[in-house]
């Protein structure tokens, strides 16, 4: 029978539609039926039948052409980098589609958000292994998931949906690789195996140009990408144009070790944080290259390596906008250690500087942009990874899969020649464009310009200029005047926000909750 939906409330309705779209639409957690896909000799995968290890895996990904890296229930602009990974590795039957992200015990190292990219990121899950099942098995101490696979299902039921760039979905066109089906019933049975899956190539010819699978490594049944992660190395990436790097620096180096950094974050209430000190190991500024440009390299390009612990949400971004206006010469360095004054504990640049003023509210001020943002590295203990790419366990041989491995280099290569044809070609838009419109003045470094807010020389009709504060990637934050963060408006607490989330969105989530595992809401 169909619920009566006259007695619902807008929110129960609003949640019903969207778990519909879902499962209409199809993914990790609603996979949309369809028939079942058979191995060569025509009869069903049964993928309980086959022996599961637990690996990681190592993969980069241009984060622009995504909506972020974790998958989301609801519709997204974009697909994200989880839900377009996770069917490429239901497509190729090593994880059970119907179980989705829980099932396979799918854990990632560091979360991105929109734009940011990653050439190291790192998750964990069981997949489907060809080595004897008594080396590979999960712990038997672990219940047993109360969920339905897909081969518990009747017959013709369940089919995974194709993914862009994907080998087409029929029997006759899937890809090469050994998917390891059960023999026939009239022949014997064959050896064991003594060689793995091909993880890193079976998984890079279903993914899209954009996602490349770099390496996996065999894991205990008890690590975690993300608890077992000792350090994550983060890369930000900006040309020198408008800034001074050495004040930068000088700033930077003052958030090595542990400090409270809620004033170089964004709050997230609904995790409902109370804990806001993390450990920097590096903080660096370092030249990438340099491009003389008529005489010029402020458009040198210089990296942010940032590498500690633990990150708070946007932490990254916000330390790059304080630097910003610091390298810029709207900000003293000591901008930076007196945001992590929380509570009187943190230092003067020199001996000789007056004590740092106590904030413990937020500023508000925008964040850096996106872009050049890059999550480089997730380290763990070499007890705890051993990262290979082919048969041999070692990404060095060369044997069936050397092939791909080159392969895969050449790809990427090709993407940065052209990625450098790109920038050739609109560095001389800009010459072009030269010829006829002059660049505007140059107030930024005051440093080097001399200048102050108050000494910036208005235009030729006396009105004051726009200033162009840098937000990184390109991006301006454009404005007539200049107010210091000290002396902006403060947020609220965060025990404040944390109360008001409780109150508001967190109360009526925790009721939908209840009233989903109490039977209100009904499901079909």
């Amino acid at each position: 029978m169909s619920p009566n939906y006259d007695t619902w409330s807008k929110q129960d309705l609003i949640a019903r539609l969207t778990d519909l779209e879902q499962r209409a639409k199809g993914g990790p957690h609603h996979p949309r039926p369809k028939r079942a896909i058979s191995s060569g000799t025509g009869r069903p995968f049964h993928f309980k039948d086959h022996p599961v290890r637990k690996i990681a895996v190592k993969f980069c990904y241009s984060g622009w052409e995504y909506n972020g890296l974790a998958y989301q229930i609801d519709p997204t602009p974009l697909p994200t980098v989880e839900e377009v990974l996770f069917r490429a590795f239901a497509k190729a039957r090593l994880v059970d589609a119907e179980a989705g992200l829980d099932g396979c015990g799918w854990e990632r190292c560091g979360r991105t958000d929109v734009g940011v990219s990653a050439a190291g990121q790192v998750v964990s899950l069981w997949v489907r292994s060809a080595l004897p099942v008594d080396s590979t098995k999960p712990p038997s101490e672990e219940p047993e998931p109360d969920v339905e696979l897909a081969s518990d299902l009747a017959p013709s039921t369940v089919e995974l949906e194709t993914i862009p760039d994907a080998t087409p979905d029929t029997d006759s066109d899937l890809p090469s690789f050994d998917l390891d089906d059960d023999p026939p019933s009239n022949s014997s049975a064959p050896p064991p195996r003594t060689q793995e899956l091909h993880y890193v190539s079976i998984l890079n010819r279903l993914l899209p140009p954009t996602i490349r699978v770099l390496a996996w490594s065999p894991v205990s049944p008890d690590f975690s990408a993300r608890h077992n992660c000792q350090h994550r190395h983060y890369k930000y990436f900006f040309t020198a144009h408008d800034l001074d790097t050495t004040l930068m620096q000088r700033a930077a180096t003052t958030l090595v070790g542990e400090h409270d950094v809620r004033n170089l974050s964004k709050l997230d209430p609904t995790k409902q944080l109370t804990q806001f000190r993390r450990r920097i190991i590096k903080a660096d500024i370092a030249l990438v290259s340099s491009q003389q440009q008529q005489g010029k390299d402020d458009d040198a390009v210089y990296v942010l390596d940032l590498v500690g612990s633990a990150f708070l949400y946007h932490q990254v971004r916000h330390i790059m906008a304080v630097l910003f206006l610091v390298g810029a010469g709207l900000e003293h360095p000591s901008i930076v250690p007196t945001l992590m004054n929380v509570d009187g504990s943190e230092r003067p640049l020199s001996q000789s500087d007056p004590p740092l003023p106590i904030v413990d509210r937020k500023p508000d001020y925008q964040m850096a942009d996106a872009l050049p943002l890059m999550l480089w590295e997730c380290a763990f203990a070499d007890s705890d990874v051993r990262w290979q790419t082919g048969d041999d366990h070692t990404g060095n041989g060369d044997g069936p899969d050397a092939r791909i491995k080159g392969d895969l280099y050449h790809q990427l290569h090709a993407v940065h020649q052209r990625s450098l044809v790109h920038t050739t070609l609109e560095a001389h838009f800009l010459a072009a464009t030269a010829r006829y419109h002059p660049p505007p003045p140059q107030y930024f470094p005051f440093s080097k310009t001399g200048l102050t807010t108050s000494t910036i020389p208005p235009l030729a009709n006396k009105e004051p200029p726009v200033l162009g504060v840098p937000l990184g990637g390109g991006t301006y934050r454009r404005g007539v005047r200049y107010i210091p963060i000290l002396l902006r408006k403060r947020l609220d607490h965060v025990e404040v926000a944390n109360a008001r989330w409780r109150t508001g969105k967190g109360s009526r989530k925790v009721e939908r909750v209840d009233a989903a595992n109490n039977g209100t809401i009904n499901d079909e």
